[in-house]
């Protein structure tokens, strides 16, 4: 592992360096230096050995105290100095001014095997750019993230990864349901992993303020590490940058769909450049299959970002970061032709992704039509969408008679399947064995092709919450077995047989189970 330095661009220091946390406007500056803030008690509660084995770090060296030590902001490494990123961002539509690293530290990057990461905390303090927050997070907050991105680095999306999880040993005052009912809960870090956390707000916070000067250094910057393929900064350049920028945002929202995945809060700061999952708050899976469904409690009545609006979401952030791109092309075609193939290429590639959900390999315009209507009938009831994809693995050919037995463990009230929907559900599953008739593939062979995109296992949040109940109370084993399962979410892993079933009635409407809130 070889520690990296730092790069250009940083904010001039405060001339007392006690006040380099404090609370300010940031101008002309990528980030700032920061000190991260000391913890009482910190202890290391599980670590991922594989992000570990990535940096070159031994399972040896995972147990030290010096880990738990540095990966708690209590030791600074010689040569390193610990920095929080500058940035602005849209929040539910609207530009938000300057936001900020809040509760992130940046401690140094790393470089091992041809790959470089930066390490970062999360709740490690305050930072110029916290606000009125204390930079603080609590456990729950930190074992969703914690165990969130690395189950999504294991089902194939693109995503931040964490290294560890760990308690300060301090207690942090939350107000978890907004409700001015505010209790103090254990205050945990998180250490997050990313060939780089730059986000659309990084460069839209220089355009909104004019600063085309250090919009430039920092485009510059990005293209020449992390998208030097496209050749050397110049405008034409900066337009294959978007471009890309929007394909691998495509790419990811793809993912999600395809997953049942929702983010919760799309703000244009929690959209990486890279096209990397980040900021894990109140995400959730789907349960009943449902395009309006969000897990935001913030969001609850409008729904800007519910599952179906995902994809209309990630163009109109790319219509933000155009803009903010804009001053260095002073072009409007280039801009408007990605924006433009945004949108063709959503159409295509959420076909193909739902061909691949169904097992059919071919190309046929008849498919449109079938997935429509099974996107229709999935909303007449409530249905699981992990459960059904999955059993439908199981459906043999010829045998549309008998597809609502295949599937009916995924119905949260099957005695509610009105006859009306029970013969829409055998209709479809006739035009689904008419259009597996024009495939080659066996029966068993359909079932390991659609069981490699159709995963067993997700972190459903009621799951996360039954790791969190018993981690508040010492016990930390029920984090380990989640995330020891999630590690292969498309194999059968008998063991873990129970966690493939829908949520239970108990859990529809506890809290931390199913919306949450921004600060969960």
């Amino acid at each position: 592992m070889k520690i990296k330095p730092k790069h250009t661009f940083i904010e001039s220091l405060p001339a007392d360096p006690l006040l380099e946390n404090y609370r300010r406007q940031v101008n002309a500056a990528c980030y700032s230096y920061v000190k991260p803030r000391q913890t009482s008690a910190p202890k290391i509660i599980h670590v991922s050995h594989d992000m570990a084995n990535a940096l070159g770090l031994s399972t040896k060296d995972t147990r030290s105290s010096d880990f738990a030590n540095l990966f708690t902001g209590n030791t600074v490494l010689q040569q390193t100095r610990p920095y929080a990123m500058c940035y602005g961002g849209h929040q539910f539509g609207q530009w938000a001014g300057q936001l900020g690293d809040g509760r992130a530290i940046n401690l140094f990057e790393v470089a091992h095997q041809n790959k470089q990461w930066t390490l970062q905390l999360k709740g490690a303090g305050a930072t110029p750019y916290s606000r009125s927050a204390d930079g603080l997070a609590v456990l729950r907050s930190s074992i969703r993230e914690y165990l969130c991105s690395e189950a999504m680095h294991h089902l194939g999306v693109p995503t931040t990864r964490a290294l560890s999880l760990a308690l300060t040993g301090d207690k942090v005052l939350r107000d978890m349901l907004y409700d001015g009912n505010s209790a103090y809960e254990k205050g945990a870090i998180v250490t997050r992993v990313a060939p780089s956390f730059l986000r659309f707000g990084s460069y839209e916070i220089f355009a909104a303020r004019q600063d085309h000067k250090t919009l430039k250094t920092l485009v510059d910057f990005t293209i020449n590490r992390h998208f030097s393929f496209l050749g050397s900064p110049s405008k034409s350049t900066y337009a294959k940058f978007f471009a890309e920028v929007a394909k691998r945002t495509l790419n990811m929202i793809v993912h999600w769909q395809r997953i049942g995945f929702v983010h919760g809060v799309m703000n244009t700061d929690n959209m990486s450049i890279l096209g990397l999952t980040i900021d894990y708050g109140p995400y959730g899976w789907l349960e009943g299959f449902d395009f309006g469904w969000t897990p935001n409690t913030t969001d609850s009545q409008h729904k800007r970002y519910r599952y179906g609006n995902q994809p209309n979401i990630g163009l109109w952030n790319l219509y933000q970061l155009a803009n903010a791109l804009y001053p260095l092309i002073e072009a409007v075609e280039p801009l408007e032709a990605v924006l433009e193939q945004y949108k063709v290429d959503f159409e295509s590639k959420s076909l193909e992704m739902m061909r691949l959900k169904l097992g059919l390999e071919k190309q046929m315009e008849s498919d449109v039509e079938l997935v429509q209507n099974l996107e229709e009938i999935l909303q007449s009831t409530e249905t699981d969408m992990t459960l059904f994809f999955r059993n439908l693995s199981l459906y043999k050919k010829g045998d549309y008679l008998n597809g609502l037995t295949v599937i009916k463990d995924a119905f949260y009230k099957p005695h509610e399947v009105a006859e009306h929907i029970a013969q829409s559900w055998r209709g479809w599953f006739k035009a689904y064995d008419v259009r597996l008739e024009k495939e080659v593939h066996s029966d068993q062979e359909r079932q390991l092709q659609m069981n490699t995109v159709n995963p067993k296992y997700v972190l459903r949040n009621y799951m996360a919450q039954l790791a969190i109940d018993d981690a508040n109370k010492g016990d930390y084993e029920l984090i380990d077995e989640l995330f020891q399962m999630l590690k292969q979410p498309y194999d059968e892993q008998p063991q873990y047989e129970k966690w493939f079933a829908k949520r239970p009635d108990w859990a529809r409407h506890k809290v931390g189970c199913s919306m949450l809130s921004c600060s969960s």
